[in-house]
């Protein structure tokens, strides 16, 4: 198995929303009309500090996640690598793959200097929070969410 990484170009798009739409937790979200998804794929392509990034396998997508580089003033300036919306294709879980994309996002947080990397997981997610905790996150804080 030969997964590389690289980021997401606009023809990676359809790809990755099928790997979104095909979570029964996405879906049961409500759908926000009138958003141009190639307008958001092209601000976050254009945002240095927003990487969107596939998982790619004999040229397929098989995985997807986003990298956000947060600049603070807590943790004395160490900016914070979030990461959001980790996707494996159906036919590719339970392979390694999430883990082997997880330790390249690592890597590269650690490459930019980051000095946390974080990422939030809905509480019906148990899998995943297992999966987290095998890397080494730690459930330290209570998230919340505000719906606009």
């Amino acid at each position: 198995m030969s997964v590389s990484f690289r980021t997401a170009r606009r023809d990676d798009v359809p790809a990755i929303l099928a790997m979104l739409d095909d979570d029964p937790i996405s879906a049961a979200r409500e759908q926000v009309e009138g958003i141009d998804l190639m307008a958001a794929f092209d601000t976050i392509d254009a945002d240095p500090r927003n990487e969107l990034i596939v998982a790619e396998e004999d040229g397929q997508v098989i995985g997807t996640f986003q990298l956000t580089f947060i600049p603070g003033l807590s943790r004395r300036g160490a900016e914070r690598a979030q990461v959001e919306a980790v996707r494996v294709a159906v036919p590719y879980r339970n392979r390694g793959i999430g883990r082997r994309m997880m330790e390249w996002a690592i890597d590269r947080a650690r490459e930019r200097g980051c000095g946390l990397v974080q990422l939030t997981t809905d509480k019906a997610r148990h899998n995943a929070h297992r999966f987290y905790a095998s890397l080494g996150f730690t459930p330290t804080h209570e998230g919340f969410k505000l719906r606009l």
